[in-house]
Order: structure tokens, then C-alpha cells, then sequence
């Protein structure tokens, strides 16, 4: 029996671990959370703060009527997800996207764990497997798991090690643009909370400047890997700007910079052959990121390149772009259904070495990992989330519904979920309607689950 009195440990202070804390500590339950940061840095992180984004400050789409990321976001709403409240707090208008000012969003996040008293958090790297007298571990390590803590479980689990890169993208002084040439306007008008219908600036391309600007992308100076690295995949959602240009000279027109849905004020009469947006980053509206532009292109190159794009000619940068090594275990084999590792049952993995991709997708698996162990702590039953709900379809996903032999990291999508019913008297739904349907089973299923789980607690009491 696990002794009671016993905190439980979290080691990683990003978005999983900060929700894992959270969700405990809403049970009564006392947390360490152990972050090395700034005791040890990393190659992405520029802060000390919980929670800290070090790629894009996107959330992506918060329309929980017809998109996954979507129904996750309101799922985790409706479990009193820290991560969303301080995300909702702290939005800059992103369209239909949920985009948060990251420094505010971090800070949130950090000031709320600080001031929970039970919550404790140390600073500094966890050298190697948790000590044996920790009863309940949940490794949130994310992408830049220590090389201590990386053999550590790979010496357990006997797996080889995946990995793969992800990319970073530029950062913009929004008084370095061009607006001449540049001008704001979501596509097709799309509006968000907070937002006009201009959350995004555009920058126009003709024929003959987007060719020059993909021959430039595929002929720059890219950073060196080392050798142990030049194997090593992408992460196919999130593939660097030139990458995506050297598989064909079509590919960004039908990707980041698809010209649809926009009409140049400056020239409406002559439509784009390509459009490079930005999207706002912070509150103040000060700084924009390149959407899309994740590169490796070394930092001289990156200037020079982005700086022929029209209304980038005099653009200044807050923050270059750049790649970081992303690991991850290989969970369908080695977690079980409550994300325990099989070996070692006292360790739970969360957040995305678990091989989920993306913010949200993380702390989504964060907050599942924090409930339940707090579950187990005080030996209670928990059921998983229904697999037609987004947390439960992708835990699903990881802890068995993959392919454990081709294993990759996976962004939620309606895809992971069973296929909705067919209302009686139709041969199919589609479009709108199909994921309308998802949705709205995901959210009812969702509520019930809440209701049997407040059931459990209630009665054990």
C-alpha cells in the first residue's frame, strides 16, 4: 500500500508537469515538482519560468464545434485545466486559434504553483532513475530530457531511443514591417474572441519572387548536425520552411503560404501567388511570429533570406529560428493504460515523451497522468476517459492504439477517435456535420465521465 502521507514527485516543469501538479493538489494531495531549470539550461528554454513555450505561442484552433484541438481545449476547460485558464487569461487575438502572450502565460502558470501550499518545488536536475523511496513518480520531462535521466530509462525499458527534431520559428518586431506592402486580415475574415477579423499580417508574393524566395530556401546555409543526429526525423507537423520547400515548388503554396481567403488593400485587384503571415505573439502586440517558418537555417541566413520577403526588407528580430533534439519513449510497448511504465510501476510518464505532439496535446496527458495518481494514492478505482472523448482517444493512442513498431508522434485529430454514429435515415454524415457529431458525442461523453469519477470520489470519502 502506498503510504499516504507521500507526496508525489513530478519531474519537469513544462506544461505536462504543471498540470500533473495542478490536478493533484486539487485532490488535497501534496506535489514536488523538481525543475532544473536555471540550476541546468537547455538549448530552447531562455527562462526559469513553469510552462515556458519555446515554439510557437499558438494553442491552435479553439473551435470546439468542429475540430479536435478544439473539443481538447473545452475537455480540459470543463477538468479545471490550469493550463487553458491561464491560456484563456492571457489570449492574444490569433482568428480562430487560441494564441497566448507567452511570457504572461508562463508567469500565470508559475505564480499559481508558488502560491499553492501544497505544492513544492525544487530546483535542480534529477540525476538518474528517482530515488527508490519515492513511491509515485510522473516523468514530464518533455523534448529535452536530461542525458542523466534519458539513459536512466532507456537502461530500464531496454527500448532504443526515438527522436526526432523540432523546429523553432523567427519572431518579428511588428515596427519593422512594412505596411506599404503588408496589411492585417485573418483569412476569410475569421474572428476570434478579442480578435476584428485582422489578427494576422500578410505579406504578398508575386510569381517571380516566390520562386526566387524557394531557391533561396533550398540553397542556404542550414546548421550542421552532428553526426549521431543526421538520422534523426522530423516531426512531420511541425517540418522546417526549407524542408517543406525542397519536396516541390508548389508545396508552401498549398501549405503555410496558400494565398485563399485574402484580398491585398493595397492592390485588390491583382491576387497573390503566395502570402507569408504573422501571427501577433504578445499581449502588447509588439511582436509577430512567421507562421510556418520553423527553420534550420543558420541565423545569417535566416536574416537575409526572411528580409526578401515584401514588407520584411528592413525586418528586425526579436528571435531567430532554430531546431531542437525532441525524444520520446516508446509508450504503446512500455506504458499501460494509467501510464504507468510495465516495468516500473511507480513511474507514470506524461506530456509529450510519451509521444503526443503539441502544447495542449501535453498537458492534456499531464493532466490525465496527475489524476491518476492521485487516484492511486488513495486507492481509489479510475476509469480512463471513453476513447470518443479527445483525452481518451489519445491516451488510447499511446497506450496501445498505435503501432508500437512504427511509433511516432501524434497531434490529436478526429481521426484517433471511433467513427460517430450514423443518424437513422442517412447513409453517412459529412463535412461540418460529421465533426459537429465528434464533437458533440466527445463533450457528452466527457460529462459523464466527470460525473462518474466525482461519484467514485464521493462515495469513497
Amino acid at each position: 500500500m502506498i503510504n499516504r502521507i507521500s507526496p508525489i514527485h513530478i519531474i519537469g516543469g513544462g506544461l505536462a508537469g504543471s498540470e500533473a501538479a495542478w490536478q493533484i493538489t486539487r485532490a488535497k494531495v501534496p506535489v514536488v515538482l523538481h525543475e532544473m531549470r536555471p540550476e541546468r539550461g537547455t538549448d530552447a528554454h531562455n527562462t526559469d519560468g513553469l510552462a515556458e513555450l519555446v515554439c510557437s505561442n499558438s494553442f491552435r484552433s479553439d473551435d470546439a464545434t468542429a475540430n479536435a484541438v478544439g473539443v481538447l481545449h473545452e475537455e480540459m476547460r470543463r477538468c479545471g485545466s490550469l493550463i487553458l485558464a491561464a491560456g484563456d487569461a492571457h489570449k492574444v487575438p490569433a482568428g480562430g486559434a487560441l494564441a497566448v502572450d507567452r511570457d504572461g502565460f508562463s508567469t500565470a502558470v508559475t505564480e499559481a504553483l508558488e502560491q499553492e501550499p501544497l505544492v513544492t518545488i525544487e530546483r535542480g536536475e534529477v540525476v538518474g532513475m528517482p530515488p527508490k523511496d519515492w513511491d509515485s513518480v510522473i516523468i514530464a520531462t518533455g523534448p529535452l530530457t536530461s542525458p542523466s535521466l534519458s539513459k536512466a530509462i532507456l537502461d530500464l525499458t531496454g527500448e532504443d531511443a526515438l527522436a526526432f527534431f523540432d523546429a523553432i520559428a523567427p519572431i518579428i518586431y511588428r515596427d519593422s514591417i512594412d505596411f506599404e506592402k503588408a496589411w492585417f486580415q485573418s483569412r476569410y475574415d475569421k474572428t476570434s474572441e478579442g480578435g476584428d477579423g485582422k489578427d494576422y499580417v500578410n505579406l504578398p508574393m508575386d510569381n517571380v519572387q516566390y520562386l526566387a524566395f524557394i531557391d533561396a530556401l533550398i540553397t542556404g546555409k542550414k546548421t550542421d548536425f552532428k553526426e549521431w543526429e543526421e538520422s534523426t526525423p522530423y516531426f512531420e507537423g511541425c517540418l522546417p520552411i526549407e524542408v517543406m520547400a525542397a519536396r516541390g515548388p508548389e508545396t508552401l503554396r498549398y501549405g503555410p503560404m496558400k494565398p485563399v481567403g485574402l484580398t491585398n488593400p493595397h492592390n485588390p485587384m491583382v491576387k497573390a501567388h503566395a502570402i507569408v503571415q504573422l501571427r501577433q505573439d504578445n499581449a502588447l502586440g509588439t511582436l509577430f511570429n512567421m507562421v510556418g517558418f520553423q527553420t534550420k537555417l543558420t541565423y545569417g541566413e535566416q536574416t537575409r533570406v526572411f528580409r526578401t520577403i515584401p514588407g520584411l526588407e528592413n525586418a528586425r528580430f526579436a528571435r531567430l529560428g532554430g531546431l531542437h533534439r525532441n525524444t520520446f519513449i516508446n509508450s504503446p510497448r512500455l506504458l499501460d493504460k494509467h501510464l504507468r511504465l510495465r516495468s516500473m510501476p511507480r513511474l507514470r510518464f506524461a506530456g509529450q515523451i510519451t509521444g503526443v505532439e503539441g502544447y495542449i496535446e501535453s498537458a492534456a496527458i499531464g493532466l490525465l497522468a496527475g489524476q491518476f495518481a492521485v487516484a492511486e494514492h488513495k486507492g481509489q478505482s479510475i476509469e480512463a476517459p471513453p476513447i470518443t472523448t479527445g483525452l481518451g482517444a489519445l491516451l488510447g493512442h499511446i497506450t496501445g492504439g498505435a503501432d508500437a513498431d512504427t511509433f511516432q508522434p501524434m497531434n490529436v485529430n478526429f481521426g484517433l477517435f471511433p467513427p460517430p454514429p450514423i443518424p437513422e435515415g442517412k447513409r453517412k454524415i459529412k463535412g461540418r456535420d460529421r465533426k459537429l457529431a465528434y464533437a458533440t458525442r466527445a463533450l457528452n461523453d466527457l460529462d459523464r465521465w466527470l460525473g462518474s469519477m466525482h461519484d467514485t470520489q464521493e462515495a469513497s470519502e
